[in-house]
């Protein structure tokens, strides 16, 4: 049997590279905005791990189409004059507050917001961090690793276990870590230490 090579329409891989685009834009224009209005915030989520993974290895680093950002709910009014000024539109879908990418932008095409010290969903065993950042070369502001190990453990979704794999894999979390999270969070990342190649 010989291989053959699948092709894809040149359209094809430009509207993937049209994608990751627009979602690095989109996480640009919002912490360019925040940052002009002096709020506090910090990039979480895939961004977040991409931003920590590069500084070891940038081969290693995953695309993400989400642009998650921890801000204070008190600051929530200034937060969304900041950004309805970028061009985003603020819409609550499923119990999530986020920031579309225009008015006829889907959900898929926003900005997330998660709230400091509260928990993003009702029955999470522990609120999500204060914000804590380091500052970015890229220009924004990215929570500090402890923290978004927290909240990807907090979400236990599948992405955020492939994310947290994304830090093992370039040794910015070992088998020390479980030790300094509470016992929930500490059971959650052994699983994953545990289980590597899931």
């Amino acid at each position: 049997m010989t291989r053959s090579t699948v092709t894809m329409p040149w359209e094809i891989l430009d509207r993937m590279e049209r994608a990751v685009a627009k979602v690095r834009d989109r996480l640009l224009r919002s912490t360019a905005a925040l940052n002009q209005a002096g709020i506090p915030y910090a990039v979480v989520g895939g961004h977040a791990v991409a931003s920590w993974v590069a500084t070891v290895d940038e081969g290693a680093v995953r695309n993400t189409r989400d642009v998650d950002l921890l801000v204070r709910r008190e600051d929530l009014p200034a937060v969304t004059a900041a950004m309805q000024r970028a061009g985003f539109v603020p819409e609550k879908s499923f119990g999530v507050t986020m920031l579309l990418d225009g008015p006829s932008a889907k959900p898929s095409e926003s900005i997330h917001l998660l709230f400091a010290g509260e928990q993003v969903r009702e029955n999470d065993p522990l609120p999500c961090p204060d914000l804590e950042t380091i500052d970015d070369p890229a220009g924004f502001r990215v929570t500090k690793l402890s923290s978004l190990v927290r909240i990807m453990l907090l979400s236990n979704r599948n992405e955020d276990g492939m994310h947290i794999r994304d830090l093992i894999g370039v040794g910015l979390i070992d088998q020390s870590w479980p030790a300094k999270l509470p016992p929930v969070l500490a059971e959650r990342l052994q699983a994953i230490l545990d289980t590597p190649d899931a």
